[in-house]
């Protein structure tokens, strides 16, 4: 559509009016430069009513959003960046993804559950203080409730609770499905977080859960209307795992497709893995500054696949102007990370898969500043440090121990992805073979 009617265009929703951004100039404008304006969320029945407005990541712009974001964007790098390190984790996380992986021996298997619950677990060690073993139940339920709430809430049926949100209430079909998903997570984040009530140890926080726990206690004293509950908590809980288990996990099932796909590429990753870590050490984040080419192998495969393509809705808080046309209070607003990402005004070939597109002459990594796949502005992703890391630490470690490939007699996968709240590749197989 861009290409017919221009990089910003609009059009109606029911009586919503909506407007696109197509490329960097653009979004740039409205997110970074209008940031005050642009950062409002839309308000969609099924998501308030699942969300009570509250959380990080669906929750309206405010004072409140604020407070929130910045502290527990606070315990996030705390914990990523400070003592309590999440790198051995990851690490320690990655030798139950070997081990099963190895399993399957020669034979094909559908890497998603696997990288699903290793993404999980990091998740979860870093908000509920512990991991979770691949078979336990418990676990694996929350899991598929979470990605089934997640493919439900995009049924078509569901959506009529936007048109008319008491539908939410009805006792039949993927309506109740909804509600007994929703009551299934509420009382299981609810145990946990009662649970870390009860262990809470003021000298010696654990993780997310208690750095918020103590902050709630601290509020309590001094400030009689704020905002810190264990209600509020629950629904950051749930904005984590949601947020931060399905992008992840995606961008990983990426990376191992489009290596598989380009087993060059691969063995060029590889080389530089032998070459700065050997094949018996562990990866480290410090290793990350000598190894350009890995990085930008990362970075390619997240400019085409972004997975969050059209970011989430914004909304304007008031009537504003970008670049020359007139924007009415309360627009929503879809920034098109897509399109952005593969703009031939700023990247050359963009549909082709080139790696080197981010290195200099001499090998060197390039910042780009229109590389935004975490999106930009005052709703950039707040798990985006959390995320870099992941990736690195896990995509490394499955490089430096397997050979990933498509099995012989399989059909080539479709690239284009399925769209869900995030863009996940269709379902594969891969066949490993050990370093």
């Amino acid at each position: 559509m861009a290409s017919v009617y221009g990089n910003i265009y609009s059009f109606f929703i029911g009586h919503h009016l909506v407007v696109v951004l197509n490329d960097y100039h653009s979004v740039r404008e409205a997110l970074v430069q209008q940031a005050e304006v642009f950062s409002d969320r839309p308000r969609v029945p099924i998501v308030s009513l699942l969300t009570r407005e509250k959380g990080i990541v669906f929750a309206p712009y405010g004072p409140v959003w604020k407070q929130q974001r910045k502290f527990s964007h606070s315990i996030l790098r705390h914990f990523g960046l400070g003592k309590l390190s999440l790198e051995p984790k990851i690490i320690e996380e990655f030798k139950y993804v070997k081990e099963e992986m190895q399993k399957h021996g020669e034979g094909p298997f559908n890497p998603f559950p696997i990288i699903n619950n290793a993404v999980a677990n990091i998740i979860c060690s870093l908000s509920l203080g512990q991991r979770f073993d691949y078979t336990n139940s418990e676990f694996k339920k929350i899991l598929n409730f979470m990605s089934r709430g997640l493919e439900v809430s995009l049924n078509s049926q569901l959506q009529l609770i936007n048109i008319c949100s008491w539908f939410y209430y009805l006792p039949f079909g993927p309506f109740k499905e909804l509600r007994q998903i929703e009551k299934d997570i509420t009382t299981f984040l609810k145990k946990i977080i009662r649970d870390h009530r009860e262990s809470l140890d003021a000298e010696n926080p654990q993780d997310f859960i208690d750095m918020y726990l103590l902050h709630v206690d601290e509020e309590k004293k001094n400030n009689s209307n704020s905002s810190f509950n264990d209600n509020y908590l629950f629904y950051i809980i749930g904005d984590l795992f949601i947020a931060g288990t399905d992008t992840t996990t995606n961008s990983l099932l990426w990376c191992l497709l489009y290596m598989s796909l380009n087993p060059g590429i691969q063995e060029k990753v590889y080389e530089e893995i032998e070459r700065v870590i050997g094949a018996d050490r562990a990866p480290s984040l410090t290793d990350k500054a000598q190894m350009p080419y890995t990085e930008a192998t990362i970075m390619e495969v997240q400019r085409l696949t972004v997975v969050v393509p059209l970011s989430i809705p914004h909304m304007t808080s008031e009537k504003t102007v970008l670049l020359g046309y007139t924007i009415p209070k309360g627009t929503i607003i879809l920034p098109n990370l897509w399109s952005l990402h593969r703009d031939p005004a700023i990247w050359e070939k963009p549909d082709d898969f080139y790696p080197n597109r981010f290195l200099d002459d001499q090998g060197q990594l390039i910042k780009k500043e229109t590389f935004i796949p975490f999106g930009i502005g005052k709703r950039v992703c707040m798990g985006e440090q959390l995320a870099k890391m992941e990736l690195f630490l896990m995509f490394v470690s499955l490089m430096q121990n397997f050979t990933f490939a498509l099995p012989k007699d399989s059909k080539k996968p479709i690239l284009t992805g399925k769209y869900g709240l995030t863009l996940a590749p269709h379902p594969f197989n891969l066949i490993i073979s050990k370093r």
